[in-house]
C-alpha cells in the first residue's frame, strides 16, 4: 500500500517527458489517495532527488518517476533516513533504459504503473554497495560501462531511447574501442585472482542497457551479486553476437564469459577504468562492492517473485549460497 506518498520527478527525463509524466501520474495518484496525502517535488539540479528523499520523513512511500538515474539518487537519499522512518521506494519508469522497473516488471504504460503501485506490497531487497555508494541494479566496468556512459550523449544528441540507442552505442564501442584492462579480483575476502577483461558486471538486478540480461538469474532478494566477466580472446564478430544473444539471457554459453556469485567484491585495475553504477558514471581503478541485504523495502507489483523470469540455471552456473553470514553493516548516514 502506497499510504502517504511523496513523489520526486525528473521533469528533463526522456527528453522532457517526465514534466508531462509528472502531471498525469500526480492526478492519477491523487485520485486513488485521496486529498492530502500526496506531495510532488520535482528535481533542479543533479542528486537533487537524493537530498529531497533524505528528508522524506513521516511518509510511507517515495515514488521516483524518471530513470534509472533518479531511483540511484532517491534511494542514496532514502539510505540516510533512519530505518524506522524509511519509507518504502516506488518507481513509475519514465527514461531511457529503466533496467530496475523491468526487474520488478513494473508498466510503462502510467496508468498501468500507478494501478501496479497501488496495489503493491513493500517487499525487502537488496542494495549493493559501491565505495560508499549505493546502487539498486547494476555496476559494470570496462565496455559495457562505456556503452552505458555513451548512450548518454547519443541521447542528448538523436533523441534516442531504449535499446535502439543501447545498441548504436554498443556496436560503436565494440567496432572502434574494444579495450582490455588488467584486474586483480577477490570474492567473499578470498585469495585475489588476476586476469584481463573486455568488461565486468556485478549485478544486483538482471539487466542493464534497456534490457540486456547480462546476469539472467540475479535476484534483488538472495543477498548475493551476480558476476559476469568477457575475457580475452574474443573476435569483434562474436562479442557482436555474445552482445546480441545477452538480449534475452542467452549468451552464457560462451567459454569467454565467466559467471561468479559472492556477498563482497574488492577489484582494482591497472589504470582508471569506464565505471557506471545504474547508468550513472563513476571513477576510479580500485573499487570495494558490498552487499546491503535487505537494506530497502520496495513496493513490487502484486504476484512479483525475484527473477521468476529467468527460473532454470545453465550447468555449472553458480548456485545460491544460504542468506546467512558475513554482511555489510547499514547505518543512516
Amino acid at each position: 500500500m502506497l499510504g502517504k506518498t511523496l513523489l520526486i520527478a525528473n521533469p528533463a527525463a526522456q527528453n522532457g517527458e517526465g514534466a508531462r509524466a509528472a502531471r498525469e501520474v500526480a492526478g492519477l495518484l491523487k485520485e486513488r489517495l485521496g486529498e492530502g496525502r500526496l506531495e510532488v517535488s520535482t528535481t533542479l539540479y543533479p542528486y537533487h532527488a537524493a537530498e529531497i528523499a533524505a528528508s522524506a520523513r513521516g511518509f510511507d512511500s517515495v515514488v521516483a518517476l524518471g530513470g534509472d538515474g533518479i531511483i540511484h539518487e532517491t534511494v542514496n537519499g532514502l539510505m540516510k533516513v533512519d530505518a524506522a522512518e524509511r519509507p518504502a521506494l516506488g518507481v513509475v519508469p519514465v527514461g531511457s533504459g529503466n533496467d530496475f522497473a523491468k526487474t520488478l516488471r513494473i508498466s510503462p504504460k502510467l496508468p498501468q504503473a500507478v494501478a501496479q503501485l497501488a496495489d503493491a506490497q513493500p517487499v525487502p531487497m537488496d542494495l549493493g554497495l559501491v565505495n560508499g555508494r549505493f546502487f539498486v541494479e547494476t555496476l559494470s566496468f570496462g565496455l559495457d560501462a562505456a556503452i552505458a556512459l555513451d548512450t548518454v550523449q547519443r541521447r542528448q544528441r538523436t533523441g534516442a531511447t531504449g535499446t535502439k540507442l543501447y545498441l548504436a552505442a554498443a556496436l560503436d564501442q565494440l567496432i572502434n574501442h574494444l579495450e582490455r584492462y588488467r584486474y586483480r579480483i577477490a570474492l567473499d575476502g578470498g585469495a585475489a585472482e588476476s586476469g584481463e577483461m573486455y568488461l565486468m558486471a556485478v549485478q544486483n538486478g538482471i539487466t542493464y542497457g534497456g534490457g540486456f540480461a547480462i546476469c539472467p538469474h540475479a535476484s534483488l532478494a538472495d543477498g548475493q551479486f551476480d558476476i559476469c566477466i568477457a575475457r580475452p580472446p574474443l573476435a569483434k564478430s562474436k562479442a557482436v553476437a555474445v552482445l546480441l544473444m545477452a538480449k534475452d539471457g542467452h549468451h552464457m554459453g560462451f567459454k569467454n564469459l565467466q559467471f561468479s556469485r559472492a556477498r563482497e567484491v574488492e577489484v582494482t585495475f591497472d589504470r582508471s577504468v569506464p565505471a557506471q553504477v545504474d547508468g550513472e558514471d563513476l571513477t576510479g581503478s580500485s573499487f570495494r562492492v558490498s552487499m546491503a541485504p535487505r537494506a530497502l523495502k520496495v513496493l513490487a507489483p502484486k504476484g512479483w517473485q525475484s527473477n521468476s523470469a529467468f527460473s532454470q540455471r545453465p550447468e555449472g552456473y553458480p548456485a545460491p549460497v544460504p542468506v546467512t553470514g558475513k554482511y555489510v553493516d547499514v547505518p543512516a548516514q
